[in-house]
Parts: structure tokens; C-alpha cells; sequence
């Protein structure tokens, strides 16, 4: 019976098995993940997260430096595709950014590099956020994620040094302050500015040409699987704007090298770094002798005139003037410079519609002004003309534009000065103490801060070392106080002096000389003056080619007439062991009208120049201007003559 009644219950046990087992095998319910911020925004999330940091060697009492790591985060949250991410980071300890991944600084500088006042980050490779709808919410086409590997001083140990603010630089979207959670995350949400009008819609492919002072294009003429031609084209478009000895720098970012160039070549020619790199390992039968530039961050310089029809370096458009981009305004035809240029590509690019554009442009001149390029912006592609004339042009296979724009870098000097005289006045105002600016370690020699000395008319030929006798000379022949240490000198390579010449009742005229203290001469020189209240009196200019400038207030236009051009170069005086160098000079008279100027006061300042170009520098212009009134040497005949003995001996000391 017991036997019958196991039997009966052991179906019953077996069924119960599974239930019970099931039951033990049943994972309690998964806590529902905590919203993120990014939920609560309909626009662009940004995030701004400190992670860690730790101090660095060496120990030290102030400005100790600390190593961080932090991460930056863009969501595209909205309806519309984000087009050229750019996000401002505005660091404000020093810091100091070693690495940052998936991107690049916007105004072209190369990591590392010091970002402590604040950066502007763009996408790369990936400079496009996709939406949400378009995607299916993929995160990985519709947020970015920076990390960010830098040093910072003075921060103390423990805290988490946050930035002062973030925010999307993109036109067309208003960020409010961003707001804090904890002490180590900083995030806001922008929106779309109502009120913003964008010539771009929706269906376009690419982003519209943007203006600036001057363009580059990147053009990609012909391709082929490992490696391509690219045509870049350097176009001026500011009317001040110029560049001598052009010099152009990038850096590749996927290992490419140059092979070969027309119209331009590198500064460096050397294949080392292929040769014993990875280019080395994957182009095992390539003559590497042939192949011209491995750097990274390659330097590029135009070629001289005379390779301009060479078969195999020049016979490119706009090629060859060495390095000369003058504004349009002087000659449209010399306002643009071309090269071609053969790159090779390494793994996994080695399809022929593969490209990345070279990043973090940067280029510069003699003695110009500074720009500051932008990232390159895909842009609808180039079309060149057939070179046969009989086709309709043809365009090329993918086009970026970078975007340069004149800039004044955070304690830049000037490279050229001023100085002011006036008929009323015997004393020169001389170019400022250190106006293109001063060696480090001066003290003991001279003073950075002491103002420079009144001069005499003569001494504006004679160069700042020989300067010292007859500038103590004539300081006390007038009185005038002398420090000590004596002031230094300004240091400028050009300096240009403005003569007030003559002021009567119904004009005045002013007298303006060019001095070229370097030994290199200044080719199709130009300069401009703006005089904010006297340049609508402006009548003409004797000695060379003047005229008022269109598009630029108030702004006279000179530059040298035709076979008269040429500034040239510091030059040994008559007898080398005993005359001073003598400096390139070229001299003009301006003539004004007073008429339809009501209230004009040449003397009292309306004559004298609000700001003075030489070559597209801004100069740097004296803080006096000349004592109208004041004692007058040239009034006494005696004086006269003996300041023009004291000249004459203190020259030939």
C-alpha cells in the first residue's frame, strides 16, 4: 500500500520540479535606469565632465601643475541635422591640452597647444550629427564624444577646476548659462534662435562658400586608389590684405605623404620619416628617394618667377611669384596662388573615393598681417574650365574651403611703426620704445618703459645705434629730459614718418616717407592711412599712385608707380667704415581740401593718421602728437647752423 501510494505521488513530485526550479532560477526585476539630462533637451545637449586629475612634477609653491581628464559630449537632439559641429570650451586655468579625440581646434593650432583662455572645438573626422528620426536613435551618428588630456596650474589638489562656460558656436542657436550638477559636470541645452534666417536649405548637400579675408580651396582634380591630386588655391579677398613669401602648414591626419608637387614645394625635402614609418612597411616597392615630403605638419613655400613656364616644376595658373598675394585692388590677377600636389594614402583609405582633407591650416608672411584659418568645410565641388576652351567646365571630385581671417594673436608686436613731425614743431615724435617689441632681457642696456626721445628731422636716416649722440645732443640743446637707463630702441623693420607740411585757409598737404631698415627690398609695395575726419578732403598724391580705398572708410590707398615699386633694401653708407647704413626710402606729398569739412583742425590732430598700413601690418603709431606753438629751432638762423655742424661731427664719430 505504501508502495502504491509513492507511486501515485511521484508523477505529482516530478511536476512540481520544474515550477519550483524555475521559480529559483527567476532574476528579480531590473531597476529602471535613472533619466539622463539630455532627455529633458529638444536642441543640442552639450556636457562638459571632469573626471580625474593628479599633480605633476615639479613641486612647486605657486602655479603647481596638475594633470586632467575630462570628457565633452555634443547629442543632437533636435529635428534637423547639425552641420559642422563647433562647441566653445572656455578653460580658464592655464590649461594647457595635450590630446583630444574626435576633433580638432577650430582656429587651426596643433596639439598640443595652450588653451587658457578659452577654445573652440570642431568635429573630426566626423564634423556631422545626424538626428534621431533619421537614425533610428543611433547614439553613434547622432552625439560626439571628446576626451580631453591636458595640464592645468594652480588649481589645488582635490577640487575639479570646471571651465567658465560652454557653448555651440554654429549660427542659428541661443545657449543659456549652463547649469552645474555636482562640482564636476557642466551642461546646457541650445536651441534654435527663432530669429535666425539661413541661406541653406534643408535639401542642400553641402554647406555654402563662406567669406573671409582670404580662402583656401582643396580640390581634388584626379583620384586613384592609393593616392590622389589635389589643386589648392589661396585667394585674397581683403583690400588690405597682402602676403610676401607666402608660407603654408597643415597637418595630415591619416599618414599621407607628398610625392610630388607643381607651382610650390615643401620647405623640407626629406622621405625619412616614410621610409622607416608604416608608409615604409605598406609601400614596400616605391622608391621612396622620389617621394617629396613626410612630415606630418609639412611646410609649403611658392616657387620664383623664373619656374613659371618649368615643364615639370611650374605650367600651373597663379603659380610662381614667390609667395606674393597682393589685394585685389593693386592686380585681381596677383590676389590668388595655386600648386598641385600628389598624395599618397595608407590603409583603410586606399579606395579612390576616400579623402580627409589635411587639418589645422596655418598660414603666413614676411611682414603682414596674422590669420587665424579655420577648420575645412566640405563644400559643393570646384569646376575648372576645359583646358581646350571647346568643353563646358568639369568639376572635380570633392572640394573643402578653409577660411582665414586677419587677427591681432594676444601679445603680438607690430611689425612697422610711425612717427610724427609737423612745420610747427622742429622735434620728431619718433616711433614708440619697443613698438615691434623688445628683447627679453634688456635692463641692464636699456629701458623697456622709458619714453622714446624727441629727435631732430636729420636723425630719421640715421639707424636707432648711431641715434644716441645726436639724440642727447639735440635733447640738450632743447632742455629736454633724459632718462636713464636710455629707452630702447623700437626695433621695427619699416618705419614710415607723417609730416604735417602745410596747413592754410582753404587746404593743407602732409609729406609721408617709407624707410626699409631690413636688407631685404619690399616688392609692389603698397600703404594706407585712414584719417577719420580730413580723408574726404583728400585731393592727390605726387610721387606715387593714390587714391581713395572703396569698401574701407576714410582710408587713402598708395602704392608705388609703375617701375617705382620697388622699396629697397638697408644699404651701406658712401664710406662703410665711417658713414652709418643708409635705409630704402621712398618719399610723397599729399595735397587735402578743407572744402565741405566743416570744424577741421589739422593742427590739433585731424592731420595726423588714425591708423597706418605698410603692406597690410597695421603699425604701431606714437601715443603724442607733435606741440604745435612750441619753440621753433629754425627760428634762429645761429641755432641753426650750429645743430648742422653738431650733425655733421657726431655722424662721423
Amino acid at each position: 500500500m505504501a508502495a502504491f501510494s509513492l507511486f501515485l505521488f511521484l508523477p505529482l513530485l516530478l511536476l512540481s520540479v520544474p515550477i519550483h526550479f524555475a521559480q529559483a532560477q527567476k532574476s528579480p526585476p531590473l531597476a529602471a535606469e535613472p533619466p539622463s539630462p539630455a532627455d529633458d533637451c529638444n536642441g543640442i545637449f552639450l556636457q562638459y565632465v571632469y573626471s580625474s586629475g593628479s599633480i605633476l612634477k615639479p613641486t612647486v609653491k605657486t602655479r603647481q601643475p596638475y594633470r586632467f581628464e575630462s570628457a565633452l559630449s555634443i547629442v543632437n537632439n533636435g529635428v534637423d541635422e547639425l552641420k559642422l559641429w563647433r562647441v566653445f570650451v572656455g578653460f580658464q586655468h592655464d590649461e594647457f591640452l595635450v590630446s583630444a579625440s574626435n576633433s580638432v581646434l577650430d582656429d587651426g593650432t596643433s596639439l598640443p597647444a595652450a588653451v587658457g583662455n578659452g577654445t573652440v572645438f570642431a568635429g573630426f573626422p566626423n564634423s556631422d550629427l545626424k538626428t534621431a528620426i533619421e537614425t533610428a536613435g543611433d547614439s553613434t551618428q547622432t552625439s560626439a564624444r571628446v576626451e580631453l588630456v591636458g595640464t592645468q596650474f594652480g588649481v589645488g589638489r582635490g577640487n575639479a577646476p570646471m571651465p567658465s562656460n560652454i557653448s555651440l558656436v554654429n549660427d542659428g542657436f541661443i545657449c543659456p548659462k549652463p547649469s552645474m550638477q555636482g562640482n564636476s559636470t557642466m551642461m546646457v541645452c541650445c536651441t534654435k534662435d527663432p530669429k535666425f534666417k539661413a541661406n541653406l536649405t534643408k535639401d542642400e548637400e553641402f554647406l555654402p562658400r563662406r567669406d573671409g579675408d582670404l580662402t583656401i580651396m582643396y580640390d581634388i582634380t584626379r583620384s586613384y586608389d592609393s593616392n590622389y591630386w589635389a589643386q589648392v588655391t589661396i585667394a585674397n579677398h581683403n583690400p588690405l590684405g597682402r602676403l610676401d613669401n607666402w608660407q603654408l602648414s597643415w597637418d595630415w591626419m591619416r599618414d599621407e605623404f607628398i610625392f610630388n608637387m607643381q607651382g610650390a614645394y615643401p620647405s623640407v625635402v626629406d622621405s625619412s620619416d616614410c621610409l622607416f614609418g608604416r608608409q615604409g612597411e605598406f609601400y614596400k616597392d616605391l622608391d621612396f628617394s622620389n617621394v617629396l615630403n613626410c612630415e606630418r605638419r609639412p611646410t609649403i613655400i611658392d616657387l620664383p618667377l623664373e619656374k613659371a613656364n618649368d615643364t615639370t616644376l611650374g605650367k600651373i595658373p597663379f603659380c610662381c611669384r614667390n609667395g606674393t598675394i597682393l589685394p585685389p585692388a593693386m592686380d585681381p590677377s596677383k590676389s590668388v596662388s595655386a600648386f598641385l600636389m600628389n598624395v599618397f594614402k595608407m590603409p583603410p583609405d586606399l579606395n579612390r573615393s576616400s579623402f580627409t582633407p589635411p587639418q589645422n591650416w596655418k598660414i603666413s608672411g614676411r611682414l603682414n598681417p596674422d590669420y587665424k584659418c579655420g577648420a575645412p568645410v566640405r563644400v559643393s565641388p570646384s569646376e575648372f574650365p576645359d583646358p581646350s576652351g571647346l568643353l563646358p567646365s568639369k568639376a572635380v571630385f570633392a572640394s573643402w574651403q578653409v577660411v582665414c581671417n586677419i587677427t591681432q594673436p594676444k601679445g603680438a608686436s607690430p611689425r612697422c611703426c610711425v612717427s610724427f613731425s609737423a612745420y610747427y614743431n622742429e622735434s620728431v615724435v619718433p616711433c614708440s620704445t619697443c613698438a615691434c617689441g623688445c628683447p627679453a632681457n634688456t635692463a641692464s642696456t636699456c629701458s623697456t618703459k622709458a619714453p622714446a626721445l624727441l629727435l631732430p628731422a636729420q636723425s630719421l636716416l640715421v639707424p636707432f645705434e648711431n641715434r644716441t649722440k645726436l639724440s642727447l645732443a639735440w635733447a640738450g640743446i632743447n632742455h629736454f629730459p633724459v632718462p636713464n637707463p636710455l629707452p630702447c630702441p623700437d626695433n621695427c623693420g619699416v618705419s614710415i614718418n607723417w609730416h604735417l607740411f602745410t596747413d592754410y585757409r582753404g587746404g593743407w598737404s602732409a609729406r609721408i616717407t617709407l624707410f626699409n631698415w631690413d636688407d631685404s627690398a619690399f616688392a609692389d609695395w603698397f600703404a594706407a592711412i585712414e584719417l577719420d575726419k580730413a580723408a574726404p578732403g583728400f585731393e592727390k598724391v605726387y610721387s606715387f599712385n593714390g587714391s581713395t580705398l572703396s569698401g574701407v572708410d576714410n582710408t587713402i590707398f598708395m602704392q608705388g608707380l609703375p617701375g617705382l615699386n620697388y622699396l629697397v633694401g638697408e644699404a651701406d653708407g658712401a664710406n662703410p667704415e665711417r658713414d652709418p647704413r643708409v635705409p630704402g626710402k621712398q618719399q610723397s606729398v599729399i595735397s587735402f581740401s578743407k572744402k565741405n569739412i566743416p570744424g577741421i583742425n589739422v593742427a590739433a590732430g585731424d592731420g595726423f593718421p588714425t591708423k597706418v598700413f605698410f603692406n597690410g601690418e597695421e603699425c604701431s603709431l606714437p601715443k603724442i602728437l607733435p606741440k604745435s606753438g612750441s619753440f621753433r629751432v629754425s627760428s634762429s638762423m645761429l641755432t641753426s647752423t650750429i645743430l648742422a655742424l653738431l650733425v655733421f661731427m657726431l655722424l662721423r664719430l
